[in-house]
């Protein structure tokens, strides 16, 4: 009886969040692409141009610097994270003693709001480890790349170990042991059955940190802001220094259109690699 009522009032059920979906994302990305070709200062001040901003996007070389050294930063720091994660969670997945304090301690940074850890690691890099008189981060652009790897590894690694050991947890015992009665070593039980199995929890992680890698922004803004001379300034910053510390209504509409370009960089890479390693997980 329940179940048939809500068969028969489920839009009833559905309409509140639907509504709040076309509300608070729907229109307003429309709406952001409207104006992501047009001159403005307000909403209601809008002239619109074509795609003029577009046009000098490509001729603005701090984006296309943020852009590269995005991908750049987004790619190690992937890398970086689940090679980490995945280390551990597999340490932690064993009989050792005090994993479970030893999984609090790895995920307690995760808790941490970005821009707290961006002035904390600011704190230590730029206090403790100052060579030459000088803060650490502010020598040279690979410093402060550098840093914001240390950074962003630090906070989500433990993350990403919690996925990794729920897909370990998930092996199969008699794989491992049938793997182990023919003579498998430790490292082909890795790479020959835990890996291939746990291929949903590499799919989820790497979506995760592909994607925090191209959208990080507090850390980026507490920890460097983008110095020296704007070579660390990813593109979630740059985007937020063109709409709001460029004077003149052309510079919002280019901060716009920067703002559509970077969605759609960021959706495009994330189908990508969902496509890739989903194939994976088929062939598993």
């Amino acid at each position: 009886m329940v179940g048939k009522a809500i068969r028969k009032y489920w839009p009833v059920f559905v309409l509140p969040t639907f509504a709040a979906f076309l509300i608070g994302f729907v229109w307003p990305f429309i709406w952001g692409i409207y104006l992501s070709m047009c001159q403005f200062t307000s909403v209601k001040k809008a002239t619109f141009v074509g795609f003029d901003n577009y046009v000098k996007i490509l001729a603005d070389p701090t984006f296309s610097h943020s852009f590269f050294l995005t991908v750049a930063f987004a790619v190690i720091s992937s890398i970086l994270i689940n090679v980490l994660a995945f280390t551990v969670a597999t340490m932690l997945t064993t009989n050792m003693k005090g994993r479970n304090v030893f999984r609090t301690i790895f995920f307690m940074p995760n808790l941490i709001g970005g821009i707290v850890l961006g002035y904390i690691w600011q704190t230590i890099l730029n206090g403790l480890l100052s060579m030459w008189g000088q803060p650490l981060l502010a020598l040279s652009a690979k410093n402060g790349f550098i840093g914001m790897l240390i950074l962003l590894c630090w906070q989500q690694i433990g993350y990403m170990m919690i996925i990794y050991i729920a897909g370990l947890n998930n092996v199969s015992p008699d794989l491992t042991e049938a793997a182990a009665i023919d003579g498998a070593t430790s490292w082909q039980t890795l790479f020959k059955v835990k890996i291939p199995m746990i291929m949903p929890s590499i799919t989820i992680c790497t979506f995760l940190t592909l994607t925090n890698g191209f959208k990080m922004f507090d850390q980026n803004l507490s920890l460097t802001g983008g110095e020296p001379a704007k070579a660390t300034q990813l593109l979630a910053l740059n985007i937020y220094e063109t709409f709001y510390s460029r004077s003149g209504k052309q510079w919002k509409g280019i901060g716009q259109a920067k703002a559509v370009v970077f969605f759609l960089i960021v959706v495009l890479i994330s189908l990508i690699q969902l496509r890739t390693t989903s194939k994976r997980e088929v062939q598993a």
